[in-house]
Formats: C-alpha cells, sequence, structure tokens
C-alpha cells in the first residue's frame, strides 16, 4: 500500500524513463563510484528509505560548509558555481540519471572534487539525508514551472516546502532561487515574503541577477522567448 502511494502521489517533477543510452551508461559507469552518493530506496527510484540517514563528512572526506542545489539539470551551473567554492561541499538532489550521469562527466573535466550527487527528490532528500540547522547556503534555479493553472499544485515551492527549507537552514544562511516564469515568482514572493523564518536580501522587489549563476542553455533558451530572469534571494532569520 505505501509503494502504491507513493508511485500515485503529487510529485513536482515529469517522471521520465531512467534508461540510459550507451555513452550515457559508459558515463555512469566510469564516475558513479566517486561523485554518486547511493542511498537506499523505497517504493521507486527517488524516494529514499525513510530509516536511512548519511554522515555529509564522510562521504566528502572533510567537514565543510555545506551547499545544496535542488535540481541542477545537466550540471551547467552546478560545476562552474561549485569549482568557484573549493571551501564548501556541494550536494546536489536531481531526479533524472541521464542527467547525473551528465553531470558526472563535467565535474570529472572540471577536476572538481567537492561535489556529490544523491538521485531524490528534493523533499525526502532535505528532509531525510540533510542536517538540521546545517545548510549555509540552497540554490534552486528554475524549477520545473507548471505553467497551466490545473498543475500549479504540483510547483515544489509552497509553503510546507518553505518549512522544511527553514528547518535545515543555518540561521544567516542563503536561499536563491530564480525562475522565468513571471507568476512563479510571485507565488515565491508571496511565500517566502511572508514567512516569519525568511527575510528578503531585497524587499519589496526581485533580486538584481545574481553574477555567480553562469547562464545556462535553458535559461538563454527562456530569454530568446522573450521570458524574464527572476532572481529571489532570501536569508534564514
Amino acid at each position: 500500500m505505501v509503494e502504491q502511494k507513493n508511485r500515485r502521489g503529487v510529485v513536482s517533477f515529469v517522471r521520465r524513463s531512467p534508461r540510459l543510452t550507451p555513452q550515457q551508461q559508459r558515463l555512469w559507469d566510469r564516475f558513479h563510484d566517486q561523485w554518486l552518493i547511493e542511498v537506499p530506496r523505497h517504493g521507486n527510484s527517488t524516494s529514499i528509505d525513510p530509516h536511512h540517514g548519511i554522515d555529509l563528512a564522510a562521504e566528502f572526506g572533510r567537514s565543510a560548509p555545506l551547499i545544496i542545489e535542488i535540481g541542477p539539470g545537466m550540471g551547467e551551473s552546478l560545476v562552474p558555481m561549485a569549482a568557484a567554492r573549493p571551501e564548501a561541499n556541494v550536494l546536489a538532489f536531481e531526479v533524472y540519471r541521464p542527467a547525473i550521469a551528465r553531470i558526472m562527466a563535467k565535474i570529472d573535466r572540471q577536476g572538481n572534487d567537492n561535489v556529490r550527487i544523491i538521485q531524490a527528490n528534493a523533499v525526502e532528500g532535505l528532509r531525510q539525508l540533510a542536517p538540521p540547522a546545517g545548510v549555509d547556503e540552497l540554490w534552486m534555479f528554475f524549477p520545473d514551472p507548471w505553467h497551466k493553472s490545473k498543475h500549479r499544485k504540483r510547483r515544489l515551492l509552497n509553503h510546507d516546502f518553505a518549512e522544511l527549507v527553514a528547518s535545515r537552514l543555518r540561521p544567516a544562511a542563503v536561499w536563491r532561487l530564480a525562475t522565468d516564469w513571471a507568476d512563479y515568482a510571485q507565488q515565491m514572493r508571496t511565500v517566502l515574503d511572508d514567512h516569519e523564518a525568511f527575510e528578503s536580501l531585497h524587499p519589496g522587489g526581485y533580486a538584481p541577477r545574481w553574477d555567480a549563476r553562469p547562464i545556462t542553455k535553458f535559461e538563454q533558451r527562456g530569454i530568446d522567448e522573450g521570458r524574464e530572469i527572476f532572481d529571489l534571494a532570501y536569508r534564514r532569520r
């Protein structure tokens, strides 16, 4: 019964085939032992056994400030941003195996040693694997906008998710977000401006574009299609 509920529950991402191309499989086989943290599953490939914990210091081989990125896609921004922060451990939660294979190849080319990836959805990853009050920065760039009105209940950022994030961030930690959908940007502000655990770094408006975030192909496509990019930044009180 639990597995059935897990499969049918509302999720914030489209379930896609986990099948790898032969090239992606070669990348996976070559790099997964180095960059991927394997976790036991509960019901499907993006869930985590609720009884499983993790020692991140052991997984990274050191204790260091922790940055988490949710949904890095192909890693176009994750990898260079992690390379620019060698003093931090950077953990990414990504649901798609083909994307993870591409990320691992990019990590190897960049020469990073401070990135680890877990194949998991953001809610379970944060709830079960991120240390309470132990995350120094959270990145959430271009989450699925679910732009049709009937699908907006699937959007990741809602009050419950903000509560979860608040429980994982250290005091004064920063949550950085970006989207190219205006109504999702407004929803983000509606949730976070009124949340007692967060304060906007740019009250009354949006943040200027964060220079440390590279423009990805996905973002450039949105720009080319005439969509405005909205950056937001909030500090944990």
